[in-house]
């Protein structure tokens, strides 16, 4: 179900930056022609996260692409607000809220995130009415807010202002009368214990102004900068009233001084300007209500969440919840439902726009300017997309949501809130949370920073199937992904792998081989040893890669089908059929484990898959089935009794390369190894001739190591091959010993360096430990050299 949100704020800030290279401002246009302008940028840039999907290889239903602003959407959005306000969760009134003075628009909390800053606490005096040489000292981080004040609070129980309670202080710079009011909730420890009050910029102030009857004085205009209420600081912007009215309360010897202090501001999630606490009418929702039942989905399992530990986080929210402040100061988006009579103020919620008041009569009537948040919305999603019944009971509620641990509350708990109350069902079952992409020395990626990856650049270089292949298997479930561009060049060394691997299948198959009662008649009769232990391997890795996409582990799925499919299937089945290319079961086998991958490997590599899956059939992969474990083909038996083989193989291949054996050169093996095992190599000694290139091959459990022979052991086998007829032994000797010349003495001046104290002393610990791993690892080698040189002696 694509489509894309209106994304209100961010939208239009950006077409007001549009505008202003023309030198407009959405204010000259008018809302109606602004609002033309920002469905035009819309219908041209719009599209641009759909044509990503798309090239992505995104598999969905196009055709019933959605955006939060079409006509029928739009109409659900109303609706809902219709319905909670009705019900009594919407209310207006005046309260602190967050307001971007950029934007100048409120915020919700969740818009507002807070970011530590180094700032000041500034000390300053206030003095008696009744004795101006007594002062009370206040500790603000605000000073620009004081002309607002209108009380200075202390704790009842702080006994340096008992005797002070009641008393009148007289606000510096605005001369206005405040009380000393007492108040549980100021904290003795914090500063001097006594702070000033200024209820219309700040939300505890507001807690207080209220319980308190205080005045509530708005200083700021919604620009931030001061207004009328400010007196001689009048039009300035708020941090540069701040440094005028430090200076003038040094200057009347107020300031008593400024300590450094962290604080945490908030800060516009779009813009990032400073927030202002600002007192302002707005609309709001009543989330404790819609809150209760969606804890109780989540508390009783029936939406989970990947990894678990996101939980905690949901339900700590939700039981904290506040009230959702909805309505935006901003012109792009959905305006809300509302009409207020001019005559008698009378406020109507209506879908369609009442014609006249239904309190008075009077047709003088005018819609509310606000637009809604845009979350308010996107909370709809999984429901408001469907035009009829029909889809909506078919597709609601859908399986799971995968998304950002830093939406969970913008959008994941609005939309369980949502679905419980409007459709009564939960919208989704699992909430997969993934990780943060972050550029490989840590930083997250961002455009500010400038260390975004294009995914255009890197598909039109690697390809879409690399790149998705890529960060799946990097990407741990919750864990952050660390990327740069080289980590776009394993997926594309598999792609190709995949490509060249079924070329050369697809090119050697005969039509006369793949037919239908063939297939159906082939059992496990007719099978080798090779063909029964890659049928186990594919469907216990089918049965790995099922297990890990069930528990949201995609990376091991990733992993698991492309362990299988290069290190298993072409690194060995397809080099052992070689030899029997042309024989039926040999060319059946290749054809089921090709296409029965190419299956499973769909998902993750989306273009490659089809494109090879046509040369197979005339259909399309994706509406073939998903293939199931067959268990009856798992044999654990038999994948150890190839695993001894691919032992001895490996190992001989090891001798061949440490010896610089001729690649030519035709070698002879002896295999000593128990009873069991030995017959079972002899009897399958073609797959070790044909892969190592032995002339002969003798195995027993009674085998005795040859003179001049190099030896390998893996587990309770030892394999020998005679090496006096393959290479200058006293040459050989020669070069051996020269090596192990050369090693000891690296060992020794590594040795020398580890016991000088100086050097680990002043060596960053990473070297001193990277040089003891080099110690071992030559010791290793000295080891390998010395028992290969006591092999030709």
């Amino acid at each position: 179900m694509p489509g894309t949100d209106h994304a209100g704020i961010a939208t239009q800030n950006v077409v007001e930056k549009q505008i202003a290279k023309d030198g407009l401002r959405r204010q000259d246009l008018g809302r109606e022609k602004f609002v033309e302008r920002v469905w035009q940028w819309k219908e041209q840039y719009g599209s641009t996260i759909i044509m990503q999907l798309k090239k992505l290889g995104s598999s969905c239903d196009w055709d019933r692409t959605r955006f939060t602003m079409d006509e029928g959407y739009s109409g659900s959005v109303a609706d809902v607000f219709k319905r909670l306000y009705d019900k009594g969760l919407i209310y207006r009134g005046d309260y602190i809220i967050n307001w971007c003075p950029r934007c100048q628009t409120a915020l919700s909390d969740e818009e507002a995130p807070h970011h530590e800053l180094q700032g000041h606490l500034y000390y300053i005096k206030y003095p008696l009415k009744e004795d101006a040489n007594q002062f009370v000292t206040v500790a603000t981080t605000r000073p620009e807010t004081m002309l607002g004040d209108t009380a200075v609070a202390v704790n009842p129980k702080d006994k340096r202002y008992k005797k002070l309670l009641g008393k009148t202080l007289i606000l510096p710079l605005v001369e206005r009368e405040i009380k000393i009011i007492a108040d549980s909730m100021v904290d003795m420890a914090f500063g001097t214990g006594a702070v000033k009050v200024t209820p219309a910029h700040d939300p505890n102030d507001y807690a207080l102004g209220k319980k308190h009857k205080l005045e509530f004085v708005n200083v700021m205009r919604p620009d931030a900068r001061m207004n009328e209420n400010a007196g001689d600081y009048r039009d300035m912007d708020r941090f540069e009233a701040r440094e005028v009215i430090l200076e003038d309360l040094k200057e009347k010897k107020l300031l008593v001084k400024e300590d450094p202090h962290n604080l945490s501001a908030g800060h516009c999630y779009r813009c990032h300007t400073i927030i202002e606490p600002y007192l302002s009418k707005q609309w709001f929702v009543k989330m404790k209500p819609l809150a209760k039942p969606a804890i109780e989905a989540v508390k009783k399992g029936r939406i989970k969440f990947y990894p678990d530990r996101w939980t905690k986080v949901y339900l700590n929210w939700m039981e904290n919840i506040q009230d959702w402040c909805i309505s935006r100061q901003i012109w792009w988006g959905h305006r809300l439902p509302v009409y207020y009579c001019k005559k008698c103020e009378e406020v109507t919620v209506s879908l369609t726009g009442p014609e006249k008041c239904p309190a008075c009569g009077s047709v003088d009537m005018a819609q509310d300017e606000d637009v809604l948040d845009t979350w308010f919305s996107s909370w709809l999603w999984p429901f408001a997309t469907f035009k009829d019944e029909k889809d909506l009971k078919y597709f609601y509620p859908t399986s799971a949501l995968v998304t950002a641990q830093e939406i969970i509350f913008f959008w994941v708990a609005r939309m369980i809130m949502a679905g419980i109350e409007f459709q009564k069902e939960i919208p989704f079952r699992d909430v997969y949370i993934h990780g943060t992409v972050r550029d490989d020395t840590g930083k997250k990626m961002s455009k500010s920073l400038g260390n975004i990856i294009d995914p255009l650049e890197i598909i039109k270089e690697f390809g879409a199937d690399a790149l998705r292949f890529s960060i799946i298997s990097i990407t741990a479930v919750g864990q952050d992904v660390f990327l740069s561009k080289q980590k776009f060049e394993f997926g594309r060394n598999f792609a190709n792998k995949i490509w060249n691997a079924s070329r050369f299948i697809i090119s050697n198959l005969k039509a006369e081989n793949m037919k239908a009662d063939l297939c159906a008649s082939y059992d496990a009769h007719n099978m080798s040893l090779a063909d029964k232990w890659i049928l186990s391997r594919f469907y216990q890795a089918l049965e790995s890669v099922e297990k890990s996409l069930e528990n949201y582990r995609f990376n091991e799925a990733a992993l698991g089908i492309y362990e299988f499919f290069w290190h298993e299937f072409c690194d060995w089945y397809i080099e052992l059929s070689k030899a029997e290319i042309n024989e039926p079961h040999t060319q059946l086998i290749l054809y089921k484990v090709l296409e029965k991958s190419l299956r499973v490997l769909h998902p993750f590599m989306p273009f490659i898959t089809e494109e090879i899956w046509h040369s197979l059939s005339p259909e399309t992969i994706m509406t073939q089935p998903w293939p199931h474990v067959q268990k009856q083909m798992i044999n654990k038996k038999i994948d150890g009794q190839m695993q001894a083989i691919i032992d001895v193989i490996t190992a001989v291949r090891n001798i061949r390369a440490a010896w610089n054996i001729d690649p030519k050169a035709r070698i002879n093996i002896l295999v000593k190894a128990p009873k069991d095992t030995a017959q079972h190599l002899n009897a399958n000694s073609g797959y070790i001739k044909a892969l190592v290139k032995a002339q002969d091959l003798k195995t027993g459990d009674n085998i005795v190591k040859p003179p001049r022979s190099a030896v390998a052991i893996v587990k309770d086998t030892q394999v020998y091959v005679p090496l006096e007829a393959l290479i200058d032994l006293e040459k050989e000797k020669g070069r051996i010993s020269k090596k192990i010349e050369e090693t000891n003495s690296t060992i020794n001046g590594i040795g020398q360096r580890l016991k000088n104290k100086e050097f680990l002393k002043k060596a960053p610990k990473d070297i001193v430990e990277g040089e003891k791993k080099r110690k071992a690892e030559l010791a290793e080698t000295l080891r390998l050299l010395e028992a290969n040189l006591k092999d030709i002696a």
